[in-house]
């Protein structure tokens, strides 16, 4: 039954109806008169039914078998059908503790067969190995056949595949193609039998299960979500390789395939581990972890698998798909993509690793997909095609960093970076302080995460331009990130704190845009939210001094502001207060409070909407703050190593509540998210780094030398306002500098006295940034400024005045 007549017959087995699909939904009971909305998503679907003030939200049980994996099924014809994943108890194991493959050990729940996997990938080609040992009764062995079921989403979908059963050099083999890229599987041993069929309907898992026989052989399936399937003669063959290969169409897949199956498995395996050896782990780091350096060399591994291997350079956030068992195919994106964010925590932590080269090569690759005004796509394919096309400002500051410090390190070889960092740092001036989306991807305004990114970037960005002779500029940006870091308490904090009732003032998660601010959004209301994936009929419209995270954490991380800072002590009672979830493995904390990003509450997957649990990469966040403020970091080192899975992968969340065991979910371990997530990989590597070092390796000394310091050697605050026709300001203090800044040369018309005298002041350039003007106050100043602006080289008028009280 799919998903859509099961809600038929639910809502008929209780009276209701709705119109027919594609319309406005229009639900009636046969007694009372509802309004109701229905949501689908994959193989769920659920509906909001209102009623006067009643609201309620309906998840009717509805199945619909999917593949979406490779597996392998064993029958002995007769007496029992086991599906790998359901019907065996695993060891797992890796095959050299310093490389990526991997030993499983399935055993017969009753104890009468065992199946031993390897995998691995063929060094040279794109494709992965896996090495199947079969033993156990040999009466059953006899009669074992073993299937290998694999269902292609080549290019990311399920939808528009095809696959065909072949022969290649005499070997039965089964191929599959979409879009021009092709995929091909085969044995070592060749297919006894092969089919192609049609998910839920005439696939090979469909075929087993009826009478576990395999009667059906098909010869192909085309356009739609198939599976193949190859049978095994295990009778014959106790130990296979099995190949799985890509290629750019069905040649290169074949061919790959067939290449790597004709090499012995074991010289595979002999030169697979030879090469990890030559990418080793940095050992002196295992000193500050607790598990003896296990999850370290399992991390420095797993962030270096996720760099392609065809576009050089380029780190995805995870190979995992979050709840991918669940999800259709109306979301292609994922975390296979780049997310500049993301690539460059990897290569910070590469860094930390001692890997100078590898985080040249992603600076390079970023350098390659910056756009012509400086930015970078929310997130892109691995070939810079973008996705998403938010605007995110820490994504935009974040390579000028990873850019300095691989300058400071004299580590950029024969890279010019200055161009690079200059059209990014004026991309910064042209947006900051407003982003469209902080680091969480949802709301905008002005966030002190995505703040204390954009002021850091700034500053890097001043460095390398006197470092390159260009001090004009540099003093550009100084000023502009130091007016930035002036005005961080007055815009993303709250003086009205209703979470914590000893704690009035603190930092919240961001405040939105204010009337005239790029983003402005009227209809959310100003000071106030809209929380992304809450469930149906939940609130999702909060006021911003209810919403909180870590995130001005990062002020410390970077140095922007001291480890003892009372806002930051004092923000973090409230953090501690409203995310802190203690776990039987250590300390966790959630992103920020009413999060609908996570599993469901009932523990269902998230399909749109759900519960934010928490994040082990924040439990270390708080850990490198509470390095910066001296304190012992070690349990929280405990606490990341234990949130790991067996095979040592980070989770993107772990669950926060008590047990269900019926849903695979225990409290302190991982929920159904991204695993591994690399972030949480790259910050578990850089605070060992920086519990080795006894500082915090993200801090970066010029920005903590410009304001970090301690209170009586800090300069004096910014003397200048920044005005922007995009953003403008209302006032400036008397005694205090206005200075104008635009993309293009003009010239600033301004008056103090109501025009009755006027005032033209030409602009400078700044270099990428634009140019900029400024009209200077007198201390004791009243009154206000009165302008326009005129562009001589476009002879174009801007058409009205600003006016600037002086305050």
């Amino acid at each position: 039954m799919n998903a859509l007549s099961a809600a038929y017959r639910w809502l008929d087995d209780h009276g209701m109806a709705f119109g027919a699909p594609g319309l406005e939904p229009r639900w009636t009971s046969s007694k009372k008169d509802a309004v109701c909305t229905a949501y689908a998503a994959s193989s769920r679907v659920w509906f909001t039914v209102s009623h006067g003030t009643l609201n309620e939200v309906y998840y009717p049980t509805i199945d619909r078998p999917q593949i979406r994996d490779m597996e392998f099924l064993f029958t002995d014809g007769e007496t029992f059908f086991h599906e790998e994943k359901r019907d065996f108890e695993y060891d797992f194991h890796y095959v050299d503790p310093d490389a990526l493959a991997v030993r499983v050990v399935a055993t017969d729940l009753q104890g009468r067969y065992r199946v031993t996997k390897e995998f691995l990938c063929d060094p040279h080609h794109p494709v992965v190995l896996v090495r199947v040992k079969i033993d156990g009764e040999e009466d059953l062995l006899q009669r074992l056949k073993c299937y290998a079921l694999l269902a292609p989403h080549i290019e990311g979908g399920g939808a528009g595949n095809s696959g065909r059963s072949i022969e290649v050099a005499g070997q039965r083999a089964l191929i599959a193609w979409k879009n021009g890229t092709s995929l091909s599987m085969g044995a070592s041993c060749g297919f006894t039998r092969s089919s192609c069929g049609f998910v839920g309907s005439s696939d090979g898992y469909q075929d087993l299960v009826q009478n576990m026989r395999m009667d059906w052989q098909f010869g192909q399936a085309l356009n739609g979500n198939i599976a193949l399937m190859g049978e095994i003669d295990v009778a014959r063959n106790r130990e296979f390789t099995l190949a799985i290969a890509l290629g750019e169409g069905h040649h290169a897949a074949l061919a790959g395939m067939m290449q790597s199956l004709s090499t012995p498995y074991e010289a595979h395996l002999k030169r697979f581990i030879e090469q990890w050896y030559r990418a080793p782990a940095p050992e002196y780091l295992a000193g500050k972890s607790t598990d003896g350096g296990r999850l370290m060399r399992i991390s420095h591994n797993v962030v270096l698998a996720h760099e392609d291997k065809t576009y050089t350079g380029a780190f995805i956030a995870s190979a995992s798909i979050p709840w991918g068992a669940s999800k259709g195919d109306d979301d292609l994106g994922g975390y296979h993509l780049v997310w500049t964010r993301d690539m460059v925590q990897s290569a910070s932590a590469l860094l930390a690793c001692g890997r100078v080269d590898t985080a040249r090569r992603a600076l390079v690759y970023l350098a390659c997909s910056q756009r012509p005004d400086g930015s970078f796509p929310q997130n892109f394919w691995i070939d810079g095609t973008p996705y998403w096309t938010g605007i995110q400002l820490d994504e935009v500051a974040f390579p000028i960093i990873l850019a300095w410090r691989l300058w400071k390190l004299g580590g950029l070889g024969g890279f010019d970076v200055f161009p690079f960092v200059e059209n990014a740092a004026a991309f910064l001036v042209h947006y900051a302080p407003v982003t469209q989306q902080e680091r969480w991807e949802e709301n905008a305004g002005y966030s002190p995460s995505t703040l204390a990114a954009v002021i850091s970037g700034l500053i890097c960005a001043a460095d390398i331009a006197r470092g390159h002779k260009a001090p004009e500029l540099a003093e550009f940006l100084e000023v502009y990130a130091d007016w930035i870091e002036s005005h961080l308490e007055e815009w993303t904090t709250t003086t009205n704190g209703v979470l914590h009732p000893d704690v009035r003032y603190h930092y919240v998660r961001i405040v939105p845009p204010h009337p005239g601010d790029p983003f402005y959004n009227p209809s959310i209301g100003d000071g106030r939210l809209n929380l992304a994936n809450r469930t149906p009929g939940e609130q999702y419209n909060f006021a911003a001094n209810e919403i909180v995270d870590a995130g001005f954490l990062e002020l410390v991380r970077y140095g922007v502001r001291r480890a003892d800072d009372p806002l930051i002590i004092n923000s973090l009672k409230v953090i501690d207060k409203v995310l802190r979830i203690d776990t039987p493995y250590g300390p966790c904390w959630r992103r920020y409070n009413h999060d609908g990003y996570g599993q469901q509450k009932d523990g269902g997957p998230f399909l749109h909407y759900g519960q934010g649990r928490a994040w082990p990469l924040l439990t270390g966040e708080r850990a490198h703050y509470e390095l910066a403020a001296g304190k012992d970091v070690t349990p929280f080192i405990t606490a990341l190593e234990r949130f790991s899975s067996f095979g040592g992968m980070l989770p993107e969340q772990i669950w926060d509540y008590h047990d269900l065991p019926g849903e695979g979910l225990f409290f302190g371990r991982s929920a159904g998210a991204a695993q591994p997530l690399v972030w949480a990989h790259s910050e578990y590597l850089k605070l060992l780094r920086s519990a080795t070092d006894g500082q915090v390796f993200d801090r970066i000394s010029c920005v903590a030398e410009r304001y970090a310091a301690p209170c009586e050697q800090r300069r004096g605050g910014c003397q200048i306002e920044i005005f922007k026709i995009i953003r403008p300001v209302h006032t400036v203090g008397a005694g205090k500098r206005l200075r104008i800044v635009d993309r293009d040369q003009f010239q600033v018309i301004w008056t103090i006295d109501g025009w009755t005298t006027r005032q033209t002041s030409d602009s400078k350039s700044a270099g990428y940034p634009g140019f900029f003007a400024e009209i200077t106050t007198q201390s004791g100043q009243q009154g206000q400024i009165e302008f326009t602006l005129y562009w001589p080289q476009q002879h174009r008028w801007l058409g009205y005045n600003f006016t600037v009280q002086v305050a």
